[in-house]
C-alpha cells in the first residue's frame, strides 16, 4: 500500500531547545517515528508543508495543505496528516468540503503531547492513523486515541483531551 505523510507541524512534532528550554516546531521527526515500527508492506513516503503549531496556521497554510493533499492524492492509496490539535478540525473541515468526491481515505492526527516526551500519544495515534488507512473507506477523518472520526462534525474535546463526535 502506498501511503503520503503530509507533515505540518504541531505538538505531535515539537522538539525541546536545551539552550532556551522553548518547545517548537524545527523539523520533522517523522523518521524517528516511523523507524520504530513494523511496516513490512507499507511504501511511505512523506512531505513537509507547514511546520507551525496549529495555532499560528492561516488561512493560506490551510491552502497549502489542501494543494497538497490533491498533489499526494494523485498516486498515495491514501494521506495522512500529522497536525497540530487545537486547529486539526478546521483543517478537517476544509478538505472534506473541498476534496469531494474522494476515492481514497484522508487521515488527520496529531498529538496532545509530543513525540520527545516519555508519556507522548504520538506514536500510538501515528500508527493508529496508518492503520485506519488501510480500513476505512474513502473520506476525511480523524484517527487518535483508539478512536477513527468522519467529518464533518468533528470537534477537540479540551476537558477530556481528544476528538468527538457531539
Amino acid at each position: 500500500m502506498k501511503v503520503t505523510i503530509l507533515t505540518t507541524g504541531g505538538t505531535i512534532e515539537k522538539t525541546y531547545n536545551e539552550r532556551d528550554g522553548s518547545l517548537r516546531n524545527y523539523h520533522t521527526i517523522l523518521p524517528r517515528m516511523l523507524s520504530t515500527l513494523r511496516l513490512p508492506d507499507l511504501e511511505v513516503s512523506y512531505e513537509p508543508v507547514v511546520f507551525k503549531d496549529s495555532l499560528e496556521m492561516t488561512a493560506a497554510d490551510r491552502q497549502r495543505i489542501l494543494d497538497a493533499t490533491r498533489e499526494a492524492l494523485r498516486e498515495a492509496e491514501a494521506v495522512v496528516i500529522l497536525h497540530g490539535t487545537d486547529t486539526l478540525t478546521e483543517t478537517g473541515d476544509l478538505l472534506e468540503r473541498e476534496l469531494d468526491p474522494l476515492a481514497t481515505p484522508v487521515i488527520l492526527t496529531g498529538a496532545m503531547r509530543p513525540y520527545e516526551f516519555r508519556d507522548t500519544d504520538a506514536l500510538q495515534n501515528v500508527t493508529e492513523a496508518l492503520f485506519a488507512a488501510r480500513l476505512v473507506p474513502p473520506g476525511v477523518y480523524v484517527a487518535m486515541h483508539n478512536r477513527v472520526l468522519r467529518f464533518p462534525g468533528v470537534v477537540k474535546d479540551r476537558d477530556r483531551l481528544t476528538f468527538c463526535k457531539p
